[in-house]
């Protein structure tokens, strides 16, 4: 038996992808790899302005994709996403659940409706993606890779006020083990990655920030034993690893990326 190279294991050409909140901080990082791997990427984000400027990029590296402003939370924002996608593309092989929000709110200041539109955004919405797209996969009969971005959240509180996003992130992760068991029939893996501090727009990095976020950040590095933020490549290269033939045997899995931080 002949083993097919790395790169041919590696290869996404003839693949198409869905990335939610693709179009900047980590998920751009994953639009950049699965893109740069051949796949035909789907930014699905609700910042029309960072989604073209997505695009841009990709094209100019040479890679394919496009842009669909879609509300995440919203089912039927999914369902027309899904019907431009198997549409334009025939089918879907890959859908990375990534967009998600994470106000900084104690417990006992937050009102229900922050609470519920964090468990909208990052986990009803991971319901409404994974059984869409599942179903075109199911009936597309090829099989496919649904990779939901958890966080190290989903094992272990990082700071107070988080509390719902917190149960959002362990909600998810119950969630990737249990449609693996039901999706794996269908030749469909659902694993997810669980991100430490990344530094992104969202964290705040990069750009001036208030003195309240300086010092949390200074607070988490610390804890970092590789003394770093991570980079949204370093979750990229694992979404690749995940949506490529080098996982093929794995499904209902969590691979941790945090500089170590879990170890303290």
């Amino acid at each position: 038996m002949k083993l097919p190279t790395t790169q041919e294991v590696i290869d996404l050409s003839g693949k198409t992808a869905i990335v939610t909140g693709g179009a900047m901080g980590i998920g751009l990082g994953i639009v950049r790899r699965l893109a740069q791997a051949g796949a035909k990427v789907v930014i699905a984000d609700l910042d029309k302005k960072a989604g073209d400027s997505a695009v841009k990029e990709v094209l100019a590296g040479g890679g394919q994709a496009v842009f669909f402003q879609t509300n995440v939370a919203n089912e039927k924002d999914i369902k027309k996403l899904v019907v431009f996608v198997v549409k334009k593309y025939e089918g879907i092989d890959i859908l990375v659940n990534n967009a998600g929000i994470y106000p900084m709110v104690p417990m006992a200041q937050m009102d229900s409706t922050t609470f519920e539109k964090i468990l909208s955004v990052n986990l009803k919405s991971v319901f409404f993606s994974t059984k869409a797209v599942s179903q075109a996969m199911i009936k597309k009969g090829t099989g496919g890779k649904i990779i939901n971005i958890t966080s190290i959240d989903a094992l272990h509180p990082s700071s107070v006020g988080l509390a719902a996003y917190d149960a959002s992130k362990h909600g998810l992760w119950g969630f990737t083990k249990n449609t693996a068991l039901e999706l794996a029939p269908y030749n469909i893996s659902v694993n997810a990655i669980a991100p430490g501090g990344i530094a992104t727009p969202g964290t705040g990095t990069g750009k001036p920030t208030s003195p309240a976020m300086k010092a949390i950040l200074k607070q988490f590095l610390a804890k970092i034993p590789m003394r770093r933020m991570g980079d949204p490549d370093d979750i990229g290269k694992v979404a690749l690893f995940l949506a490529s033939d080098l996982s093929s045997y794995m499904t209902g899995t969590q691979i941790v990326v945090d500089g170590g931080v879990l170890l303290t």
